[in-house]
């Protein structure tokens, strides 16, 4: 193993544990954060309670909200900022010089508006030819509590990606690669809308048979869009797709399968994100996906519904009864 100097942007649950998985692995690792106070207690205690308790974060992570001071200089920065804001907190970094360095997102959603993904917007504001992915069935605690996990590197270039790999690999830690940049980052923003659906059925009590529906015709729906959008077919069969989908739908500690759960039990969108310490991606990718289900002219039922849901006050019994009575046609 290769020892790097790494900088991850954002000090939410993923971007602390991968700082927790990459310091012990031994690699120079810096932990940036946007808001200083916070920065403070977290560099005191050396543990992110609010994002991550209960798991230290090892002496040898230098924890900053300096810009400068966490990617000068490096060779891998790991952007872990959440879409919404990903754009403006950019702006920190602009006059620093990474164009050497493996600039990598890990983020999973789309941006309203302009319907980028976050290594478009990466690459547009920090002026960059290529930004490699990560993608996966990645649930952070589980990850920092050791337990078996995998995920895919994605970038064009080959050397760039075999880099981010080796940096990531470890003995409980598993990291593929691809070449499919659009359909690794589809993947991980795309699943996130089923999985709201998934909680919502949750917490209506509907069972098994409904969920495995709600699997497999919401991966339909992800690989028919991430195809248009110049994606491989074979992408959403891998762990990007269906792995994180799986995993979204059905883990206790998945941010989007409680919206849907505190949805189905009567709550307002507005009281349940008032609630969380953390992003449910899927609220405002939900917006991008139906503009661009329309752009693209593709089909997506579930994702429709769950906008209804979510946006326009619709009840999630009548958004089942209307995706149940849907004009009869081939699974195909």
């Amino acid at each position: 193993m290769n020892k790097r100097k790494i900088a991850i942007l954002g000090d939410g649950a993923w971007g602390t544990t991968l700082a927790i998985l990459l310091a012990e692995k031994g690699h120079n690792v810096s932990l940036w954060g946007a808001f200083s106070n916070y920065i403070q207690i977290v560099k005191k205690m050396r543990e992110n309670e609010k994002f991550l308790p209960q798991f230290k974060i090892p002496d040898t992570v230098n924890i900053t909200d300096n810009a400068h001071d966490a990617a000068n200089q490096a060779d891998i920065v790991i952007i872990a900022i959440p879409s919404k804001f990903l754009r403006k907190t950019l702006t920190n970094f602009k006059d620093l010089n990474l164009s050497d360095c493996t600039i990598t997102s890990v983020i999973k959603g789309i941006e309203n508006k302009t319907l980028k993904r976050p290594s478009e917007i990466i690459k547009e504001e920090l002026n960059l030819d290529d930004v490699c992915v990560v993608s996966g069935p990645n649930i952070a605690i589980e990850v920092a509590r050791k337990a078996p996990a995998s995920c895919v590197c994605a970038c064009k270039d080959t050397n760039k990606v075999n880099e981010v790999q080796d940096a990531l690999i470890t003995d409980r830690f598993r990291a593929y690669t691809s070449d499919d940049v659009i359909g690794v980052e589809l993947g991980g923003s795309l699943k996130n809308i089923i999985a709201i659906a998934a909680g919502i059925s949750d917490g209506l009590g509907f069972g098994c048979n409904a969920k495995s529906a709600l699997f497999t015709r919401g991966l339909v729906e992800m690989s028919r869009l991430g195809v248009a959008m110049g994606a491989k077919q074979e992408t959403f069969n891998g762990l990007s797709g269906m792995g994180d989908l799986m995993t979204t739908c059905i883990s206790p500690f998945s941010r989007n399968r409680y919206v849907g759960e505190e949805i189905a039990r009567g709550k307002t969108l507005i009281e349940i994100v008032q609630h969380m310490n953390s992003v449910a991606e899927g609220i405002c990718t939900t917006e991008s996906v139906c503009e661009l289900s329309k752009k693209y002219n593709i089909e997506m039922p579930i994702t429709d519904q769950i906008y209804k849901v979510l946006f326009e006050n619709k009840n999630p019994l009548e958004a089942v009864t209307d995706l149940m009575k849907r004009q009869r046609k081939s699974e195909q």
